[in-house]
């Protein structure tokens, strides 16, 4: 499912908001999730899940297509853990 799927979708299921509006609030929602984990919080949506950072350490790599050794910096990334719930249904889907 894609972004505009997602607003299409929640724009059908509520009486009352328009595409425009749905697109507002999903951008508005995953900017602040991404504004608080630049600023190295973590947001936790009950029942769903919790997006933290984790740090991955510098390493060093290869090219694959010279198989030279290249370094890998260290860096910050995105975590995302389902809540139980979500993978409760995820797991009764199957």
């Amino acid at each position: 499912m894609t972004k505009s799927e997602l607003v299409e979708m929640i724009a059908e299921q509520q009486e009352g908001i328009t595409r425009r509006e749905a697109e507002i609030v999903m951008n508005t929602i995953l900017s602040v999730i991404g504004d608080a984990l630049a600023d190295g919080d973590h947001v936790e949506l009950r029942g769903f899940g919790s997006f933290t950072t984790k740090t991955r350490n510098a390493r060093v790599g290869r090219n694959p297509k010279t198989g030279d050794a290249v370094m890998i910096p260290a860096k910050i990334i995105p975590h995302f853990k389902p809540g139980k719930d979500l993978r409760e249904r995820v797991d009764n889907r199957a």
